[in-house]
């Protein structure tokens, strides 16, 4: 697979360290000072801005995913957790396709785990995550998120996780769903009968 392919792959699959600007290794203490850095541009730039409900729902989400990237990035368990989830899903993304072109037999298995896997992610590493970061306390002292904060993000955060959901499907392989066959002439007798019948 070229790296195109793998670039187009990965695509809506949210990866925090490229959010972030880190590898995906990077030491916890790495992960601290480019957030508090990144942080400290966005609230800047926040405060240079004159605020409209486009740009206001654009800086909540760039400070939900910057806080969300610390809070996952910095701690090794979730950070595995989360990348495994992430490679299981492109590889099963991979295998289904690959299943599909050759009409093999467990396609329609692969499909269903993967719409319930792809689910799971995109609740659990978009939504779930990003609010989950806002209540943490280092999240909250470098960001200022707050209650209006949450309150005013999850609308948002599920706009997103649909829309990252909306990149993948773009792509994926779901049968093209065939247009009904209607035998016109004989759903006229049947309905015209019906009528008769409850004439009577």
């Amino acid at each position: 697979m070229n790296d195109t392919q793998s670039q187009s792959d990965d695509l809506g699959y949210i990866d925090y360290a490229a959010i972030l600007g880190v590898d995906d290794d990077a030491r916890p203490g790495d992960v601290r000072n480019v957030y508090k850095k990144r942080m400290r541009e966005l609230v800047r730039d926040i405060s240079e801005a004159t605020m409209t409900e486009a740009k206001r729902s654009h800086f909540l989400l760039e400070m939900a995913k910057l806080n969300a990237a610390l809070y996952l990035l910095r701690d090794r368990e979730l950070r595995d957790a989360y990348c495994a989830a992430r490679a299981h899903l492109i590889e099963l993304e991979r295998d289904w396709r690959e299943s599909v072109e050759q009409g093999g037999a467990d396609s329609e298995d692969l499909r269903r785990e993967y719409d319930r896997l792809l689910r799971d992610f995109l609740s659990r590493y978009v939504e779930e995550l990003m609010l989950t970061a806002g209540t943490d306390p280092e999240c909250l002292e470098s960001s200022g998120w707050d209650a209006a904060h949450a309150r005013h993000a999850a609308p948002l955060l599920r706009r997103y996780r649909h829309t990252l959901q909306l990149q993948i499907i773009a792509r994926l392989p779901y049968f093209e769903v065939t247009p009904p066959r209607v035998d016109w002439p004989e759903r006229e007798a049947w309905v015209n009968r019906m009528i008769s019948e409850g004439a009577r």
